[in-house]
């Protein structure tokens, strides 16, 4: 085990409570966002606080593991290597490659003598596998990629406007540290991420045989960042671009793409009722890096990008974000958090007074008093109107929310 980590200390603390305890700490999220690094975090850590401890690290994107396959492989690895008389940490990476995993993982569990934790690069493997052999046996932590101020400290950079934008560029794949930030290879690296995710997590993983169509869909989503659709829209739209692809397909493969975590799915909800719609949503990509490396990075994309941003930051944060609805008037983002909510407007810049009216305005149409604010990209904001904050993208990405 590598000594370098660099503490991602969000996690350490959500993980931290549950060491030693008879649950299953699974980490989920888009592969390259660090839950391997994560994990290695975890084994110092351990090593640290109990000089006995007897740690199993499989990971299945090594070679040294491939003979571990099924359930059994994994069950009989584990007893061979287990030693009496300590505690005993598991740690298996990318646990989806295992067939039947959670049927080793429950019966593992049964014994105070492990410790068991897997990472996991498909959204499925909880909604499936485990919630059905493991509810309530299991704690799920989210991992993303880097946060605009661990992406600062992995990159050892002062905030200043060059590093946001840099951040907005590149996105935060923990592994970019290693790299010069340049064009030609960041987006190089990206584009492998990309494929192996599109191919291994969505492809091979869903046996998706219209591969042509599932790439240009992706693309779509990458333009049309932060617009309402359905997948019935999506298919109205191709339908013009002598594409005829049927809804329920569409569906699935916007669903393959969720699993991956390369996408995520933002519904509405009407803030009055709290009633959530059936029909629009908005799309959001994980790592801002590889929509920008498939779908060419311009400023004219600036305000889509911001507004990705935002929403990966309220991610990060551990809010449940929606769509919100007031009437006719739509707001950006609501933040639901142990029961407290927020509410964000994004625009790129509030030069015109229509702007200002249209961004503070729809907030305005709120009756409650949560917190309220419009984020952009006007250095000069601070300001506020009616209780509702005026904040600069940069500052708003710093903020622990």
């Amino acid at each position: 085990m590598q000594e370098d980590v660099i503490v991602r200390s969000k996690y350490d603390n959500k993980i931290a409570p549950f060491v030693g305890k008879q649950l299953i700490k699974v980490l989920t999220g888009q592969r390259r966002v660090g839950k391997s690094y994560i994990l290695k975090q975890i084994v110092l850590d351990i090593k640290k606080a109990d000089i006995s401890a007897n740690i199993l690290y499989i990971n299945k994107e090594d070679m040294l593991f491939d003979r571990i396959k099924t359930a059994s492989d994994l069950n009989e690895y584990v007893l061979e290597n287990t030693k009496e008389g300590v505690k005993n940490y598991v740690f298996i990476d990318e646990i989806q490659e295992i067939a039947q995993f959670e049927k080793a993982m429950r019966s593992l569990l049964l014994n105070p003598v492990y410790d068991l934790y897997c990472t996991g690069s498909n959204a499925n493997m909880l909604s499936g596998e485990l919630s059905t052999f493991l509810s309530g046996r299991y704690i799920e932590i989210p991992v993303y990629s880097l946060s605009y101020n661990e992406f600062l400290l992995f990159h050892q950079l002062e905030s200043s406007n060059l590093s946001l934008m840099l951040y907005l560029k590149y996105g935060g794949l923990p592994y970019l540290k290693h790299l010069e930030l340049k064009d030609e290879i960041v987006y190089d690296y990206l584009k492998g991420v990309y494929n192996t995710v599109i191919y291994r997590d969505v492809i091979m993983r869903n046996d998706i045989r219209n591969t042509a169509f599932l790439e240009n869909l992706v693309l779509f989503l990458a333009d049309n960042i932060g617009h309402l659709f359905s997948a019935k829209k999506i298919s109205d739209y191709l339908k013009t671009q002598q594409v005829n692809i049927a809804t329920t397909q569409i569906i699935n493969y916007l669903n393959h793409l969720f699993n991956a975590f390369l996408i995520y799915k933002v519904r509405r909800m009407d803030i009055v009722g709290k009633k959530i719609f059936e029909i629009g949503e908005k799309f959001y990509f994980e790592d801002l890096g590889l929509r920008n490396a498939i779908f060419d990075y311009k400023q004219s994309d600036i305000g889509k990008i911001i507004e990705n941003a935002v929403y990966n930051h309220l991610l990060y944060n551990d809010y449940e974000v929606k769509v919100g609805q007031v009437g006719a008037y739509e707001i950006d983002f609501v933040g639901k958090r142990k029961g407290e909510y927020i509410y964000v407007q994004v625009c790129y810049l509030l030069q015109e007074q229509a702007t200002i009216d249209r961004e503070f305005g729809n907030l305005e149409k709120i009756n409650d008093n949560y917190p309220k604010m419009v984020v952009s990209m006007d250095e000069f904001a601070g300001n506020t109107r009616n209780g509702i904050q005026h904040i600069y993208l940069r500052d708003f990405l710093e903020m622990e929310l």
